[in-house]
């Protein structure tokens, strides 16, 4: 069940960076890939272990049992937050590896369960290196590596012969091997997500490098005419501005970049002026 991608981005989305021209300037959209959660082998995974609990408990499991309700929240929950996960990732890389971390403990309080379920009951738990663990494990190689089955994409179908198994035995092994698959295709997407974070950042991050690139550029606009002026009541760096409205509105003038904290102006035509701020410009 190896993995495409270290950060498990198998779905197909498309990153949302597009170039939009307004005011002159080239702008952005910072999005991070979302969504096509379907798509991500640890929820395909996910999906068969939820599907297989709400079974093995219905059929293996007293109806008065707390366990019953543990077990398939423990289930859905690893499925549902790997879901949320992809979804956030667009705005928020930490929320996206806080979801898809909760998603793994989850599986990890399952596998307890199951782990339970057999010793209390004195059923053999597999190694390993046992014979059923490899088969598997080898259906799913085979499905990822094969994909032919639309109808079928998370692969229940090729566990029918566990899963449907009359020995809850059987059934519980073969859930405890799934949950390892996907526990392992989750490692390797933290991991995947970590660095990533280390090397792009997140969304605030991406926009404040954005903020500053736009500086960048303002202030060699500004240079490319006239020295840009500094404010004339807080000392700080001005910008090319057009006032909105007023009687000077369509008309352009300095103003200080820390506005509206700051409201100092200057008139383009005379940037040596040292008087106080243009009052009759009222918006930028």
């Amino acid at each position: 069940m190896g993995e495409r991608n270290t950060a498990d981005r198998s779905d197909g989305s498309v990153r949302s960076v597009r170039s939009d021209e307004s005011d002159g300037m080239t702008r952005r959209n910072l999005l991070r890939p979302s969504g096509g959660y379907r798509h991500l082998r640890s929820f395909q995974a996910a999906t068969v272990i939820y599907d297989a609990t709400v079974s093995f408990c219905d059929r293996f499991v007293d109806k008065r049992s707390r366990t019953i309700d543990q077990m398939v929240q423990a289930a859905r929950s690893g499925r549902q937050n790997i879901a949320e996960g992809s979804r956030a990732s667009s705005t928020s890389s930490q929320t996206e590896l806080r979801l898809v971390n909760i998603a793994r403990a989850s599986l990890d309080e399952l596998l307890l369960d199951y782990e339970d379920f057999l010793r209390q009951r004195g059923l053999r738990q597999w190694d390993k290196d046992d014979q059923q663990a490899h088969a598997v494990r080898e259906v799913g190689r085979r499905h990822w590596a094969d994909r032919s089955n639309p109808t079928d994409p998370a692969g229940s179908k090729a566990y029918t012969f566990w899963l449907d198994h009359k020995d809850p035995e059987v059934v519980a092994n073969a859930v405890i091997c799934l949950i390892h698959q996907a526990n392992f295709l989750l490692d390797r997407q933290i991991a995947g997500l970590e660095r990533q974070f280390i090397h792009e950042g997140g969304y605030s991050e991406s926009l404040a490098a954005a903020r500053r690139e736009q500086r960048r550029k303002t202030d060699q606009s500004d240079r490319s005419g006239k020295t840009t002026p500094v404010c004339p009541l807080c000392g700080g760096p001005m910008l090319l501005r057009t006032a909105r409205q007023g009687k000077n509105a369509g008309s352009r003038f300095w103003g200080c970049r820390s506005f509206p904290q700051c409201r100092g102006t200057r008139p383009v035509d005379k940037t040596d002026r040292s008087d106080g701020s243009d009052r009759s410009v009222r918006s930028v």
